[in-house]
């Protein structure tokens, strides 16, 4: 099995990273897999970026293949060099504010209060990502080991107002 880079042949794939379609043309990085259900393997579809943040070791795997036809290969060297030194940035799967005071930070184990900012994490588990939870961004340093992510959250928060990205970069710094 190996992984590819190569551009879209339609529009209707979509991320397997931020759910969002992946454009006719655009450079994707196809990750290849057994397939759980049937004999063989299947790809799934990641934009460069979002396999560089949520499938560093895979994508890193033959990122220096494609290193030539990339415009933004050092970027993605260094997204891929950070998700492995520090595992637990593949989970980042976005931010929002708590609905209810239910959840539970997995760092620290506390409620995370109504309307509070809370990550949200998901696991890769058999070609999917599956939700595992939220942590407070409080606890985001030490769970991640690093501050190092905003571009992430914003990333696969969808559209945020830019009040509530520097709220989150308080609560975060």
């Amino acid at each position: 099995m190996s992984h590819v880079i190569e551009p879209a042949a339609s529009g209707r794939a979509k991320c397997r990273g931020c759910k969002n379609t992946i454009a006719k043309g655009e450079l994707r990085f196809g990750e290849r897999l057994p397939n759980p259900f049937a004999d063989g393997e299947m790809t799934i579809w990641f934009h460069l970026q979002c396999a560089a943040w949520r499938r560093p070791e895979s994508l890193g795997e033959i990122l220096d293949d494609f290193r030539d036809q990339l415009d933004d290969a050092d970027v993605l060297a260094a997204a891929v060099d950070a998700g492995i030194r520090h595992r637990r940035l593949e989970r980042i799967a976005g931010i929002e504010r708590a609905p209810s005071g239910r959840a539970r930070c997995r760092a620290c184990r506390e409620a995370i209060a109504k309307d509070e900012w809370r990550i949200s994490l998901e696991f890769f588990e058999e070609g999917m990502f599956n939700p595992s939870g939220f942590i407070h961004t409080k606890c985001a340093s030490d769970y991640f080991e690093t501050t190092d992510i905003m571009d992430r959250i914003i990333h696969f928060a969808g559209n945020l107002e830019a009040k509530d990205i520097e709220d989150i970069r308080k609560h975060i710094a």
